[in-house]
């Protein structure tokens, strides 16, 4: 497991602010199941789900810049998770999946050319000697825009995404796996996102107007 508590220049979290809030998260009485959680809802429901905030950048997909902008899309948020996690001695690495995502506005949807989210990220956590997934990625506050139930991490089963929401309306449905990395895959994203999403994705630090939160609220309207 050594390997999975790595620093990278991705995963940086020997950085003081990531240090800052796992000590301030988790407490060294707690056992690795419960930090991991604390970790996790810290992540969900701090860092704001901007699937706008991809830009063809290191600072875009390193785990220090994510906090300070205090906002992300399911990658940046599963990425500061990861270096969360790490700092505290809890084994994790990251995970990408295709998937068809019904939560979207009819903005997101339209710049994307597309309603499939390619890499797709997650988080794989090491607890209890097996490995469990947790998803980050839908902050509480959009999850009762979208009239969702905000997805749980126990520690135990696999939390992947809801699968239905509050009325049984399917709202994730997982196409492909392309499994577990040790470190940010930069260049492969980085391919990937320019040409499944040219007209979304910026270069450089620029990033593309939107704001999730409220495009849904005005479609539910």
């Amino acid at each position: 497991m050594k390997k999975y508590l790595s620093e990278t220049s991705f995963i940086d979290y020997s950085n003081a602010k990531i240090k800052e809030i796992s000590n301030a998260v988790c407490s060294p009485r707690s056992s690795d199941k419960e930090n991991a959680i604390a970790l996790y809802l810290y992540v969900r429901d701090s860092i704001k789900y901007d699937p706008y905030a991809v830009a063809l950048n290191k600072s875009c997909f390193t785990a220090s810049e994510i906090l300070k902008l205090g906002k992300g899309y399911c990658v940046s948020k599963a990425i500061l998770l990861t270096a969360l996690l790490r700092s505290v001695n809890i084994p994790s690495r990251l995970g990408f999946s295709d998937v068809v995502n019904h939560l979207s506005s009819k903005k997101l949807l339209e710049s994307m050319g597309t309603n499939i989210f390619y890499y797709h990220g997650y988080v794989e956590v090491f607890l209890n000697d097996r490995w469990v997934t947790a998803t980050p990625a839908f902050d509480s506050n959009l999850c009762k825009v979208a009239g969702i139930p905000p997805l749980e991490f126990d520690g135990e089963k696999d939390s992947k995404f809801q699968k239905l929401n509050n009325v049984g309306n399917k709202y994730m449905e997982y196409l492909n796996e392309h499994g577990s990395f040790l470190d940010v895959p930069y260049d492969l994203l980085l391919e990937k996102y320019a040409y499944y999403y040219p007209t979304l994705v910026k270069s450089d630090n620029e990033y593309y107007s939107g704001d999730l939160h409220v495009e849904i609220e005005n479609d539910v309207k």
